[in-house]
């Protein structure tokens, strides 16, 4: 199957299972007892495997720049420059500026892009498929990436769905995929 079939398949699929399926409900624990305890949390698992990275040279988000995203990065998407560069836990992330990378190497959970860098849509009906750095949104603290090409914008299909039920589904079906926990890091105080 060709590149092109195979990223229309996944489209396909996963509009069809968002058509079809029913709101999650959402879960909420607390501690028994009612005290609170301390305990060391652990590294979080990052299985850059199952990340969309090139096998070559694990660039992210193909070179664009993940802080510029953000409010505090102007909130577009810029290509970031091969001179200024920062590899964070195996993954290449290319700035527009110094100011940018020394952003990202304060909080860099809090800049990079949910779901591996894969198109979030997709990958909320199991998915995978290639993204488009320049169709995204910024939502709770969170950077999504979508497919847009040739079978159609997947950017707008998320925005037309319930924001909180579609990055729930693409949560947990990432984790199925990776192992790896939905991240959500605040805007670090200056």
């Amino acid at each position: 199957m060709n590149a092109k079939l195979a990223t229309a398949v996944t489209v396909l699929a996963a509009t069809a299972a968002f058509s079809l399926a029913p709101a999650a409900s959402a879960q909420s624990t607390q501690p028994q007892g009612g005290q609170a305890t301390q305990e060391a949390k652990p590294e979080p698992v990052r299985n850059t495997k199952e990340w969309n990275l090139p096998r070559r040279n694990k660039l992210a988000i193909s070179g664009y720049d993940p802080v510029a995203y953000f409010p505090e990065g102007g909130g577009k998407a810029k290509k970031g420059s091969k001179k200024i560069e920062f590899t964070y836990k195996g993954v290449t992330y290319r700035f527009a500026s110094e100011r940018n990378r020394q952003l990202f190497q304060k909080a860099p959970l809090r800049y990079e892009p949910a779901h591996g860098g894969w198109c979030s849509w997709a990958m909320a009906s199991g998915g995978t498929t290639e993204a488009n750095p320049k169709s995204f949104i910024v939502k709770d603290d969170r950077l999504f990436l979508f497919y847009d090409g040739l079978f159609g914008d997947t950017r707008k299909d998320w925005l037309k769905g319930d924001h909180n039920q579609l990055a729930g589904q693409a949560d947990r079906e990432w984790k199925k995929r990776s192992r790896e926990e939905k991240r959500q890091v605040a805007k670090p105080e200056s």
